[in-house]
């Protein structure tokens, strides 16, 4: 089964994130949990704040998959609803929904690349 992975609204005012790390290629086989992109969202442009509205995040898979395409690369910033990855189901299909529907993630938000040495 495909399944497709598009950038999600995670935050009032996002339009667009930057891609800062790619945790997996294509051709991997991903198992549950996998880590497979860090985002930067960067809100100074759409609200005002007393500090930098910049937070990152980590895109997490919640299913068996093999990545089958990726529609981006570090440093690119898609907007919302692109499309960033493709993947084919691991699972046992069950005859529903055979036309794909998209990935089943979990986000997490995570410390910045200041703290990542």
């Amino acid at each position: 089964m495909l399944l497709t992975l598009n950038l999600p609204h995670i935050l009032d005012y996002m339009t667009a994130a930057s891609v800062e790390a790619i945790h997996a290629g294509v051709g991997d086989e991903l198992e549950r949990g996998a880590k497979l992109l860090d985002l930067k969202v960067d809100l100074t442009a759409g609200a005002a704040h007393d500090c930098p509205p910049i937070s990152y995040y980590r895109i997490l898979l919640r299913e068996r998959a093999r990545l089958t395409a990726l529609g981006v690369s570090c440093g690119d910033e898609p907007l919302v609803g692109a499309e960033l990855a493709r993947f084919a189901s691991l699972a046992p299909e069950t005859g529903e929904g055979a036309e794909g529907r998209p990935a089943r993630v979990a986000i997490a938000a995570i410390f910045g690349p200041d703290v990542w040495d």
